[in-house]
């Protein structure tokens, strides 16, 4: 790494004014994502109105949007981040870095090419933008050229390594309560989680039910819950902090909770005061562990497609159907199902959810409960919990069981619980890909190649100063969507942006810290091979990229 003097410091790297040079950059890009809305709107229209048929058949152009206006609104968010930082006087070298690369970065992006993934490029053309003139801005310029420099990137790891005791590479911007937090279960994973996680993938065992009970205890199950319903009564944003670290330590344990906050959601937004007094606290305190029992074999992300039904007799339902990629199914005591019991429906509003009870299964007997059968999906990662298809066969689900006491509600029902999850997901993207960088960072640091660390290697210091930039971005994102959250500010639009950015970040992170170990990065051994399996799961499960690129352009387009 570079040691002469002054020149390779911050006073030669970070541009002057930087915070004024990036607060410039900001209006142009919403600009710029105005005129590609107008445009999009104009040529997508039948009759005047944005047309579904149109969106679905235009979908590089679609997702495209959506994607412009991630990158907008976390470059606004990483702005807003570092004024406030500035105003604590937190905003020190290590966080300009971050922002001025990120800046560089995602404007560079901007004017030439988003990548939605893998050989997807969008580029300002694509959603009918004829020249980016507007964009180009002495400030947007100057931030393209000079700001994610090879020097800055060096100059960042080099920190990086002088800080590495830290928790996180920069200053979050939360409060100190969210940061004890952190720091609660990052010491949590350290001990309880880390040293036993690549076992458990590569044994692909369950996370054992003391490492559950001891999260009970700690209050994860009822984060969110209120506290007169047995609950700590805190914020999405602790939520977050809580889902971020313990990700880090493994996937599956940042995953335990989400179950518990998909249940309590569903019950806090539909359920009658007796389901809420009867289920929250039993929740909250790990007494009872949830799962979602949402989709079908051949439906997908179409849920208004289900075809499970949920008949009638008496003061008992009877439940018939088939449900896949059911995550924790076996040893369980509640699934949040749903189903139809208005047969003569075919979209979402025949749809009903349910509380249904089961028996928590054993190894032996993991399906235990009558008219109800299940088998293991055997999947690359995201093990510790185990997926399943189950088979329901006149399955009973007592009549006071049916969420809100009445019919035909459990589409939207489930919709009001999006926010939360993706929310959720986002943080837990987060986790993986920091659990990523430590990896990587310790293995460029510790493997010697021709006579040095590969860590002094500039592409390897790149890889591990975007990982760190970009999981900054995804964090500022998705820390704005928990703030929405919690002042109850409609953020489906941001939770979504925020989950899909999230996972590719985390999906980037994973592939670089393999590429940076090697060969011995493919061996099962080295846990970076796990992180890569756990990653990939992340662009797929809580909305598929697409279709969150899609729900999102259809929100930008209405």
């Amino acid at each position: 790494m570079p040691h002469d003097g002054q020149d390779m410091t911050a006073q030669a790297i970070i541009l002057p004014d930087l915070l004024s040079l990036t607060g410039a950059a900001v209006a142009p890009t919403e600009a710029l994502l105005e005129a590609a809305k107008a445009g999009l709107k104009a040529d997508l229209a039948v009759e005047g109105r944005v047309s579904g048929g149109a969106v679905d058949a235009n979908q590089t152009a679609t997702h495209g949007l959506a994607w412009f206006a991630t990158y907008v609104q976390a470059l606004k968010q990483m702005q807003a981040w570092a004024e406030k930082l500035e105003g604590e006087g937190k905003f020190g070298e290590v966080e300009k870095l971050l922002h001025q690369i990120a800046f560089g970065e995602y404007l560079a992006q901007l004017a030439g090419g988003i990548p939605m993934s893998q050989g997807e490029i969008v580029r300002p053309a694509d959603l009918g933008l004829e020249s980016t003139d507007a964009l180009m801005t002495d400030a947007v310029r100057q931030l393209i050229a000079r700001g994610n420099s090879q020097a800055a990137r060096m100059r960042l790891v080099e920190l990086m390594q002088e800080r590495s005791a830290e928790i996180t590479v920069g200053a979050s911007g939360l409060d100190d309560e969210l940061e004890m937090i952190r720091e609660q279960f990052r010491r949590f994973s350290v001990d309880r989680v880390e040293p036993h996680a690549h076992e458990w993938h590569l044994k692909d065992e369950l996370i054992p039910m003391e490492v559950i009970e001891e999260l009970a205890e700690m209050g994860v199950f009822g984060l969110t819950i209120p506290e007169n319903l047995g609950g700590l009564g805190l914020s999405k944003a602790s939520m977050v902090v809580v889902s971020e670290e313990l990700s880090r330590g493994y996937i599956g344990v940042g995953s335990l909770g989400t179950r518990s906050e998909i249940a309590a959601e569903l019950i806090l937004c539909g359920g009658t005061d007796e389901q809420k007094e009867s289920w929250l606290p039993r929740i909250a305190s790990g007494e009872i562990l949830p799962t979602a029992v949402f989709t079908e074999p051949n439906t997908g992300s179409d849920l208004g497609a289900l075809r499970t039904r949920a008949v009638k007799e008496g003061d008992t339902y009877k439940v018939t159907g088939n449900k896949t990629w059911i995550t924790h199914a076996a040893r369980t005591h509640v699934m949040t199902l749903l189903a139809r019991t208005d047969p003569s429906t075919s979209d979402y509003k025949g749809l009903s959810m349910f509380l249904a009870e089961k028996t928590p299964g054993t190894d032996e007997a993991p399906f235990p409960t009558p008219g109800m059968t299940g088998g293991e999906i055997e999947v690359l990662g995201y093990r510790g919990m185990k997926e399943y298809e189950l088979g329901f066969d006149g399955f009973e689900v007592k009549e006071e069981n049916l969420l809100g006491g009445e019919e035909g509600k459990g589409f939207k029902q489930l919709m009001e619980t999006f926010e939360s999850a993706r929310i959720q997901t986002a943080a837990r993207a987060i986790g993986v890909a920091q659990s990523a960088l430590d990896i990587a960072m310790r293995y460029a640091q510790d493997r010697k190649q021709f006579g040095k660390s590969l860590i002094e290697f500039p592409r390897v210091a790149s890889k591990l100063a975007m990982m760190a930039v970009e999981i900054m971005i995804a964090r500022q994102l998705t820390y704005f969507s928990a703030w929405e959250k919690d002042h109850g500010v409609r953020c489906d639009l941001e939770a979504g942006m925020a989950k899909l950015l999230g996972a590719r970040v985390a999906w980037a992170a994973a592939d670089n810290g393999l590429q940076i170990h090697g060969g011995n990065g493919f061996a099962l051994e080295y846990s970076i091979s796990r992180v890569l399996c756990d990653a990939r799961i992340l662009n797929i499960f809580e909305g598929a990229a697409e279709i969150q690129a899609q729900v999102i352009a259809r929100r930008l387009l209405a």
